[in-house]
């Protein structure tokens, strides 16, 4: 998941920009529980913000809980002064997971620029060569931010001016889109200049601008944000998205300008914010988070009821929701069925996502760490669960396991989502292709192999266009002719928005393996503190890792010649590595700014 927030005061005296973005970071950071999948875990998250003031930006970031890396009594705040700033916070998605790679980014040249981006490039290999061999600027990192935030930063550099204007800033945007492929919506921070925000011209990540009267008495304040959710809290009204293809440029003192950088090539925002990321309070694109997810409910409660018979939805004695998401959806899909819904599931919400967690091992071992059955929902009775997607089968194999442990008789399993059978290729690390249960080995799984994968009598799936209807009738900005009707939907049948050359997919298996090492690393030795640590763990922790195995940490085994060292709570193989560049660091530290975070 992730969460790119702007806000610039119209009083420039005024210093206290950090202390609003942070009340909008956490805002995602109680998000973290409800909807969103990947939601932010100590370790696997980052949050952070840059602040403007009298010509100097200040930075803080670092992994985890915005309420950890800011302090729970927000006293860190007061090293941001400035009336303007930029925060972002994520999920990583290809690269890793140390600070180096937290947002948003900075260079000094041209001008000051710091930026932050939600989304993915998949040409990121060629940008890489272009900005070596050409723009000669050095990357320092594996995120696709960087890349783009190089890549603007050379283009405006072309200008050649001391000083640009909005015309050079858009001229350099436009530069930036011809040679970026991919899904993106961005904000970036031009020193003593002003705020920009823009979005790719197929409209797939989400941006909305907000305003609202200063408090200072005289002019307008103005945010961007992910979500809705983020601008409402902080009483910003008169929402705008800003379109596919558009930017706009909020100077400080004037109203915002906005430019179309791009032609409109579709507008398909990604339907996987609406289905299992998005705060459900949140409207994104003119389209009710809440009411998409209702609508879910209703048309797969159709879909259950054609797909088990008359005669099996009155032999259905509870239907239970997995919390969080699809507790929004389960009282349509019983309205539909006409059967009894309660909450059978108490959820522990101070325990690591499963998604994350070091390993099927670990993640096993985490789904019931983080759910508890109440026997009675349960004992004696013909059960149908209701979870918002299936991905990796993990987690739906130990519910399933859960439900019949606690005395379930029949166990039927059904999800908002329809099978996810490809990579996400825009911003979401979902897993890759050979780790989905609907995926296996170069085919697509049945379903009934898939419900005797999970453990469940039946396994019923929600239609693709049943969702992409779902969230297109959830429009309730537009007439009905108007309403959205184009969604990304690549991973449910892999046909992408964008172009996607096939040797992307080979290149973002090499980094998902690379980067899944280094995340891996990172999530034992919290396994090995909260008690769901494997056999390999402790090893693996302490000698490094060579690789994985369909999501299982596989030991390092280069360190024969050290058996008869101490390999734990020891000094291990003091030797240095055979291949310098085979030794990756646990974590660096951002080098473009001070960093309050970096201690």
């Amino acid at each position: 998941m992730c969460g790119i927030v702007a806000l610039i005061q119209a009083n420039a005296a005024d210093t206290s920009v950090a202390t609003e973005l942070h009340e909008s970071l956490c805002m995602w950071d109680s998000n973290g529980i409800p909807p969103a999948f990947y939601s932010l875990l100590v370790g696997t998250d980052r949050v952070q913000w840059q602040c403007g003031s009298g010509g100097k930006i200040y930075q803080c970031k670092g992994n985890g809980l915005a309420s950890k890396v800011f302090r729970d009594d927000g006293s860190r705040v007061a090293d941001l002064p400035g009336y303007m700033g930029i925060g972002h916070l994520r999920y990583p998605t290809a690269g890793t997971s140390a600070n180096a790679e937290a947002q948003p980014f900075y260079v000094n040249s041209p001008y000051g620029i710091s930026f932050s981006a939600s989304g993915n490039l998949i040409n990121a290999t060629d940008l890489k060569h272009f900005l070596d061999f050409e723009a000669h600027r050095h990357i320092n990192t594996d995120s696709d931010s960087e890349l783009m935030l190089n890549i603007f930063a050379n283009e405006l550099n072309e200008t050649g001016k001391a000083r640009v204007n909005d015309k050079d800033i858009v001229d350099a945007i436009g530069r930036m889109y011809d040679r970026c492929v991919g899904g993106w919506a961005c904000t970036a921070m031009l020193a003593g200049y002003g705020l920009i925000g823009f979005r790719d011209s197929y409209g797939i990540r989400p941006l909305i601008m907000g305003s609202r009267p200063s408090e200072a008495g005289e002019g307008t304040d103005y945010m961007m944000a992910s979500e809705s959710v983020a601008l409402k809290q902080l009483e910003f009204e008169d929402f705008v998205d800003i379109m596919p293809g558009q930017a706009v440029i909020i100077r400080k003192g004037t109203a915002p300008v906005f430019y179309q950088i791009q032609e409109q090539k579709r507008y398909a925002p990604d339907i996987f914010e609406y289905c299992y990321f998005a705060r459900p309070d949140s409207i994104i694109d003119g389209i009710s988070v809440n009411q998409s997810r209702e609508n879910m409910g209703t048309r797969l409660g159709r879909k259950i009821k054609a797909t088990l018979g008359e005669k099996a939805v009155k032999e259905i004695d509870v239907i239970i929701p997995i919390p969080e998401t699809s507790t929004t959806s389960v009282p349509f899909v019983a309205q539909i069925l006409k059967r009894p819904y309660h909450q059978g599931f108490v959820k522990n919400r101070y325990v690591f996502r499963t998604f994350i967690m070091p390993g099927q091992t670990a993640r096993q071992k985490g789904v019931k760490r983080k759910l508890n059955a109440m026997e009675q929902k349960f004992a004696g009775k013909n059960v149908l669960l209701l979870d918002d997607s299936i991905v990796r089968g993990t987690t739906s194999r130990e519910i399933v396991g859960m439900a019949r442990e606690a005395g379930a008789k029949k166990v039927y399993f059904a999800s908002c989502a329809p099978p996810v059978t490809h990579a996400h290729i825009y911003g979401i690390d979902l897993a890759s292709p050979n780790e989905l249960i609907a995926h296996e080995r170069g085919h697509d799984r049945t379903i009934e192999e898939i419900a005797k994968h999970i453990g469940a009598d039946e396994v019923i799936f929600q239609d693709l266009d049943d969702l992409k209807a779902a969230c297109s009738d959830a429009d309730i900005l537009r007439p009905e002719a108007e309403k959205l009707k184009d969604f990304e939907v690549g991973v449910f049948c892999g046909s992408y928005v964008t172009p996607v050359d096939a040797e992307y997919f080979k290149h973002l298996e090499e980094v998902r393996g690379e980067s899944g090492k280094m995340k891996m690393l990172e999530k034992v030795r919290g396994a090995i503190a909260n008690g769901s640590a494997g056999k390999n763990v402790p090893e693996a922790a302490t000698n490094g890792a060579k690789g994985l195995d369909v999501g299982k940490l596989v030991p390092s085994s280069d360190h024969a010649a050290a058996k008869s060292a101490p390999h734990i709570n020891g000094n291990g193989d003091q030797r240095r590595p055979s291949n310098p560049e085979e030794a990756t660091p646990r974590d660096r530290m951002d080098i473009s700014l001070h960093n309050f975070g970096d201690f």
